[in-house]
């Protein structure tokens, strides 16, 4: 069975995206196959190391990719799920040739304010909102997919 490709697409592909790629892999790999880009890509942010280092997940190397790149290796993808905050002036990348899109409407962790420890409470929750996200998502796709 050929396995069903899920790309998460932010802004920097620096925590969101990177933290749901590597949920979606951990959890949906006997269907999934999932990817994370942004379209002005930047360093992987330290606090999302931190919280998925805590649930025993290290993202500190994977690859930090740009949209752009993965449309001019006209890479196809099933799903394509961005994880921006709607309420921002940031516009969320288009992917074209996609079967479904989904948004998934989460807090930029860059916009996090107050004490490291303060920003980590909060890089937790976001960790926490996007696994049950995926989870949720996994389940779903599952379910159809076996009808």
């Amino acid at each position: 069975m050929n396995k069903i490709r899920v790309l998460f697409l932010c802004v920097h592909n620096s925590a969101r995206s990177q933290i749901a790629e590597a949920y979606m892999n951990k959890y949906g790999s006997d269907f999934f196959e999932a990817e994370s880009a942004g379209f002005d890509p930047k360093e992987i942010n330290p606090l999302a190391i931190t919280v998925m280092k805590e649930e025993g997940i290290d993202i500190s190397k994977n690859s930090i990719d740009n949209v752009f790149d993965f449309f001019k290796q006209q890479k196809f993808f099933g799903y394509i799920v961005t994880v921006c905050e709607e309420s921002t002036n940031q516009k969320c990348p288009i992917f074209p040739g996609v079967l479904k899109r989904i948004h998934w409407d989460l807090e930029d962790p860059n916009n996090f304010s107050g004490t490291n420890e303060e920003k980590l409470e909060k890089m937790r929750t976001l960790r926490d909102i996007i696994k049950n996200k995926v989870l949720i998502f996994i389940r779903e796709l599952e379910q159809n997919y076996k009808k």
